[in-house]
């Protein structure tokens, strides 16, 4: 283990790191999108680490689901190796465990935050990776049905 808790693999010819991954998000009314984009991280890694925001002040959004729950259905999923608090920054949380790849939906891809982590990241041998967006199912999508339902 290193110093964030990470574990070293030793080969015989020298010492390797795993290959580690990072997403965060708020996973809020956990769905199969959720799933998929989870999953597939971790395929692409040998070491994920979900972070999950106590909020979800970027989509200017509120959430149903207690934080702790929401951390809670993360760390129960066999493709989740730990989960952390995540920071309002992926270039904080970048600094604090030292990821190779950051994972995120491609709704994102294009946005001025995505922009800013791509020349951010450029030097640091990091690789975005972006997955794409499920169709049919999403948070807002859920979140718009429940406060419809609730107005009728």
């Amino acid at each position: 283990m290193n110093n964030s808790g990470i574990p070293v693999t030793e080969s015989e010819n020298s010492k390797e790191r795993p290959v580690l991954g990072y997403l965060s998000g708020t996973f809020d009314l956990f769905h199969i999108g959720h799933l998929n984009l989870i999953s597939r991280a971790s395929n692409m890694c040998d070491y994920l680490i979900v972070g999950v925001h106590p909020t979800a002040a970027f989509k200017n959004g509120t959430t149903f689901i207690p934080f702790e729950e929401r951390k809670a259905i993360i760390a129960a999923l066999k493709y989740v190796d730990r989960v952390v608090d995540a920071s309002d920054e992926d270039t904080t949380d970048w600094e604090r465990f030292g990821f190779d790849r950051l994972f995120v939906g491609d709704d994102y891809k294009g946005s001025e935050r995505f922009a800013y982590y791509e020349e951010y990241f450029k030097d640091k041998d990091v690789e975005i990776i972006y997955f794409p967006y499920t169709e049919g199912t999403s948070s807002t999508q859920i979140r718009e049905l429940i406060r419809s339902y609730l107005q009728e």
